[in-house]
């Protein structure tokens, strides 16, 4: 079990950490290595810059969220991250209808993409910390039918490629070469990492 993360830091560094995401997923992601976190989403802009590459932009994201938080949460540990599904080096975004959603899911249709998942640790102190995960991921050929039923649930609304590796969609992945954590939003092993390197977890 998870140690609070007040008890893990001595001294000054016993401040409150703070998960700069709106994302249900997250954080229950971060709840598996820490036992107590915040919840502050993050109001950016999130429109790439013209020609960036997907790396560049998520984790461009990542320290704009907790930066974001950080600036109005002074002197505590902010974690903020994103997450891109990449196809033919394009970042496909989250599907804002039903429409887009059956076009993306289309397009993954048999095919290998990859998944970019970011994460930022800004401290007290204003410093950052990032590190990034990529995976690729296969779909089998998706039913049309099949298609069309998912999209029509409203889950891959709020997903990014319009699937969550964690639910029906999973039925139909084949390969996996990566982190399962960071597809479904926060790579942990990367998390951990940047938390132990501020002494925020033990070794």
């Amino acid at each position: 079990m998870s140690e609070p993360i007040d008890s893990i830091a001595g001294g000054h560094e016993a401040r409150r950490l703070i998960l700069a995401s709106a994302s249900p997923r997250r954080r229950e992601l971060l709840a598996i290595l820490v036992g107590e976190f915040e919840v502050r989403p993050a109001d950016i802009d999130e429109r790439p810059i013209d020609g960036e590459p997907p790396a560049d932009y998520v984790m461009r994201l990542a320290v704009e969220k907790a930066r974001a938080v950080s600036a109005v949460s002074p002197g505590h540990w902010v974690i903020g991250s994103d997450t891109e599904v990449v196809l033919e080096n394009v970042c496909l975004g989250k599907p804002r209808d039903e429409a887009r959603a059956c076009d993306m899911l289309r397009g993954l249709s048999g095919r290998s993409h990859r998944v970019y998942s970011s994460v930022a640790l800004v401290g007290p102190d204003g410093s950052s910390r990032t590190a990034l995960s990529v995976s690729e991921v296969r779909f089998e050929t998706l039913p049309e039918e099949w298609i069309r039923r998912y999209a029509e649930s409203g889950d891959p609304l709020d997903k990014a490629g319009g699937y969550a590796i964690q639910g029906r969609a999973a039925a139909w992945i084949s390969n996996l070469d990566g982190s399962y954590s960071g597809v479904v939003g926060l790579p942990l092993y990367e998390t951990a990492g940047l938390l132990r390197g501020a002494g925020l977890l033990p070794d």
